[in-house]
């Protein structure tokens, strides 16, 4: 049994189906392409980190100053019902643990969706109060909250394809990367340099692209 072949069926015939469609048919550049998804969502996990931790730590920040340290189970500050499911989680499971529901633990535990949230249109007057502080452009001037949270939901979308191991090869990920890097950047300057520092995704992206016979979904 031929390499090609044995990847097929470790991979299952539907998940290695979409590499044979971009492939025109062609097995062995299946396998290519399949292998190039790997090395990509590898690569964009230094970026997807970073962006992470600089949104929550940001957020956190700032709210902290204006409601405390446990601003998250403020009463009516939370607007949507998976943030509050998963501050409720967060402290069951330190309680199992037998563990101090510290802040930090707390935050720690909660979701990149929660974070997004957080610059979502039901926050807006909250935004305009308080989380502008959040994110600043390099030039000084502030951010309207769509122009943080427009970027921020496709990256989300693309963390959680990589988080399943799906195919990421149909997204235009140099923008998207692009993107990580901008946000970072007015969120945390000094996050967004080290980050340029470690990132591998510029090298491994291949320098002349790279072409897909067929495209069967559409980027989010």
């Amino acid at each position: 049994m031929t390499e090609v072949a044995e990847m097929e069926a470790a991979l299952s015939l539907e998940r290695f189906a979409r590499y044979v469609a971009w492939a025109g048919g062609d097995r062995t550049r299946a396998l290519e392409l399949y292998t190039l998804n790997t090395q990509l969502s590898e690569a964009l996990y230094t970026p997807l980190q970073v962006l992470e931790l600089a949104l929550r730590n940001r957020v956190h920040t700032i709210m902290s100053a204006a409601h405390g340290e446990r601003w998250f189970e403020a009463d009516g500050l939370l607007q949507a019902p998976h943030q509050r499911e998963q501050v409720e989680t967060a402290l069951a499971e330190l309680a199992k643990d037998r563990k101090e529901p510290l802040p930090g633990r707390v935050v720690a535990a909660l979701t990149f969706s929660f974070w997004t949230a957080m610059v979502s249109p039901a926050y807006e007057d909250l935004w305009r109060s308080t989380l502008h502080a959040i994110a600043v452009k390099p030039d000084g001037k502030k951010l309207s909250r769509k122009q943080l949270s427009r970027p921020l939901t496709p990256i989300r979308i693309l963390r959680n394809r990589i988080a399943h191991h799906e195919p990421i090869l149909h997204w235009d990920l140099r923008k998207h990367h692009a993107g990580m890097q901008e946000v970072t950047f007015w969120l945390s300057p000094p996050a967004a340099r080290w980050c340029a520092r470690v990132d591998r995704f510029p090298a491994v992206f291949p320098a002349d692209g790279y072409r897909l016979a067929v495209d069967t979904e559409e980027e989010a």
